[in-house]
């Protein structure tokens, strides 16, 4: 992969930000003066950059750039689709989880990258598949997490979990996060889950705020397949991929979770670690 040569590069940018439109732009004016087309997803704002729709985004472009934040990250991922494609995040704001090279980092990396001289850090991601009377009827991949929670008014709910067939627990709960390492940080973190190194081959189930205070959240290798169903007396719950894409379940609706073949793969900056972000994140020492 870091021997391929970059012939296109896309770019995703933050929508309605004004700087980081400007900042792809002169990426764009570099990229050709070294005969590299540069192209936009067809759903992004207007500008002389080329825009494509999102299949043959995914399909041409060999390097992916998102100037914006983690959400613009996060994102990104359902345009990869099933190729190998390298990703540099260029962070408007402070340093994120995702977004970890800062904007005066990028044309140095943009050349070490041009010159094969790059690391990747390959990040799991999940697909899912919501399923009603055995029926797939939506389906899609996160990077960061799973949910299915309930909806305002709704009472608590009951979500019973298999592991690769076998039952697991009915949590009554508030809900239930599926998480990725990557997603270890997020929503995961919040509803008192663990942090889970990016490499690592698990992943968490962690039940949000559940009636059973012993109901803690479980660590589990990322080859087996979950199964998530929703008991008979739920109802008004929501199933939510990555924070950003949701569906309505009913009642006897199950969801699947299997590891995606498909991995994310961030370019890492060679001066910072793993740890440099969550020290800066979540204010460790301060």
């Amino acid at each position: 992969m870091e021997n391929q040569k970059i012939k296109c590069v896309g770019v995703v940018v933050k929508p309605n930000h004004t700087q980081a439109w400007e900042t792809a732009h002169e990426i764009a004016a570099w990229m050709k003066t070294r005969g590299i087309l540069t192209v936009r997803e067809s759903q992004s704002e207007s500008g002389d950059i080329e825009s494509v729709d999102a299949e043959k985004f995914k399909a041409e472009v060999d390097l992916i750039v998102v100037l914006g934040g983690d959400g613009t990250m996060i994102s990104t991922a359902r345009l990869v689709g099933e190729r190998d494609i390298s990703i540099l995040g260029i962070n408007y704001g402070s340093l994120g989880y995702l977004t970890e090279f800062r904007i005066e980092e990028m044309f140095s990396a943009l050349e070490a990258i041009l010159a094969g001289d790059y690391a990747i850090d390959r990040r799991v991601m999940l697909k899912v598949e919501h399923l009603r009377d055995g029926k797939r009827i939506e389906s899609g991949r996160v990077l960061n997490d799973v949910v299915v929670n309930k909806a305002v008014l709704a009472r608590m709910i009951e979500i019973e979990v298999r592991l690769n067939n076998l039952f697991v627990n009915s949590f009554r709960a508030d809900g239930l996060i599926v998480s990725t390492p990557t997603g270890s940080t997020a929503y995961n973190l919040s509803a008192g889950g663990p942090i889970v190194y990016p490499s690592m081959n698990a992943v968490v189930l962690t039940p949000i705020c559940p009636f059973t205070l012993t109901n803690r959240p479980i660590v589990v290798p990322d080859t087996d397949e979950i199964n998530l169903r929703l008991s008979q007396q739920s109802e008004g719950v929501v199933l939510t991929l990555d924070g950003q894409v949701g569906y309505s379940m009913t009642p006897q609706d199950s969801v699947s979770i299997r590891k995606s073949r498909t991995t994310f793969n961030l370019i890492q900056p060679p001066n910072r670690n793993y740890f440099d972000v969550l020290r800066n994140k979540l204010k460790w020492g301060r």
